[in-house]
C-alpha cells in the first residue's frame, strides 16, 4: 500500500523538489501541500496522512509549533520527517528519536531512506506522540524568551526584539508592526494572519485587543474610556496611536488593569 503524505514548506521550490523526489521513490501518494504552520495543522487534521514532511523554519508557526498545536488539540500524530537547512534543529529532532530528518538541499537517497523508515514505523503501528511531547518540552526549555521578529521596511529586513514591539495591525491581508518610542519604526511582517503572528510571540506579553490588532501589554500608555462603556488604548509609539478594544475583550481589559 502506498503511504499517504503531506508536504509543508514555505518555499514553493522546496515543495516541488520534494514532491518530484517522492514520485521517483514511488509508493508514496502526496495528498496535499501546505506553505505554513497553520495550513499544516489543518491539512493533517483533514487528511490524517501516514507521513508528513515538515519544514522547521517557517514564519509564524514553525515546524515544532505545529507539533505542539497537534498535541494540544489531541490530534493523532502521523510519522514526521523534519526538513531543515540548519543542522542544530535536525540534531535536536533526531536526538529525541523523531522518525527522521532531511537537510536541504534534498538528496534522493536520503529521501528514500526516510520513506523506508516511516513505512517500517507505520507497519509496526508505532505511536510517536510521546517522543514528540519530549521534543516540544526540550525545545521550549531552550527557546530564548526574547526571540526576535523579522520585519520588512524600506526594502530592508530588520530583526526586532519582541519587547520593543508596540502593536501589530492587519488591513487587506497585510500585517503592519509598529515598535515603541520616539525612534520607533514601522514594518511589514511576513505572517499571513494575526493568529499566526501571535503564535510566534510571548503569550504573556501580547494580547489580541481587537480582531484587527495585537498589542504589547507593557506598551499601553493610557486606557481611554470611550462610548457606551467601551475603551481605547493609547499606545507608546511616536504617534500615540489609539487602538479600539472590542466588546468581547473589554472583560479581559478590566481583568488586566483592575478597571
Amino acid at each position: 500500500m502506498p503511504l499517504s503524505a503531506v508536504i509543508v514548506d514555505d518555499e514553493q521550490l522546496a515543495r516541488d523538489e520534494l514532491a518530484f523526489l517522492l514520485k521517483d521513490v514511488g509508493e508514496v501518494n502526496v495528498v496535499a501541500q501546505g506553505k505554513n504552520g497553520l495550513e499544516a495543522v489543518n491539512l493533517i487534521r483533514e487528511h490524517n496522512p501516514d507521513l508528513v514532511f515538515l519544514d522547521v523554519q517557517m514564519p509564524g508557526l514553525d515546524g515544532f509549533g505545529v507539533i505542539k498545536k497537534l498535541l494540544d488539540k489531541r490530534v493523532s500524530l502521523p510519522q514526521i520527517v523534519f526538513a531543515t537547512a540548519f543542522d542544530q534543529y535536525a540534531v535536536k529532532a533526531f536526538e529525541v528519536n523523531a522518525v527522521d530528518y532531511l537537510l536541504k538541499p534534498f538528496d534522493k537517497k536520503r529521501v528514500a531512506q526516510s520513506v523506508q523508515r516511516a513505512r517500517e514505523k507505520v507497519e509496526s503501528a508505532g505511536a510517536p506522540a510521546e517522543k514528540f511531547e519530549t521534543l516540544v518540552r526540550m525545545l521550549e526549555a531552550q527557546k530564548p524568551s526574547t526571540s526576535k521578529i523579522l520585519l520588512k521596511a524600506a526594502g530592508r529586513l530588520f530583526l526586532v526584539d519582541q519587547k520593543d514591539i508596540c502593536y501589530a495591525s492587519i488591513e487587506d491581508g497585510v500585517i503592519t508592526v509598529v515598535t515603541a518610542g520616539v525612534n520607533g519604526m514601522e514594518g511589514v511582517s511576513n505572517c499571513r494572519t494575526l493568529e499566526e503572528l501571535l503564535d510566534s510571540l510571548d503569550p504573556h506579553l501580547f494580547w489580541r485587543a481587537h480582531r484587527s490588532y495585537l498589542v504589547n501589554i507593557n506598551r499601553i500608555r493610557e486606557v481611554v474610556p470611550w462610548f457606551k462603556s467601551s475603551y481605547q488604548l493609547r499606545m507608546d509609539d511616536k504617534k500615540h496611536t489609539e487602538i479600539p478594544v472590542s466588546r468581547a475583550q473589554t472583560k479581559r481589559l478590566r481583568e488586566l488593569f483592575g478597571l
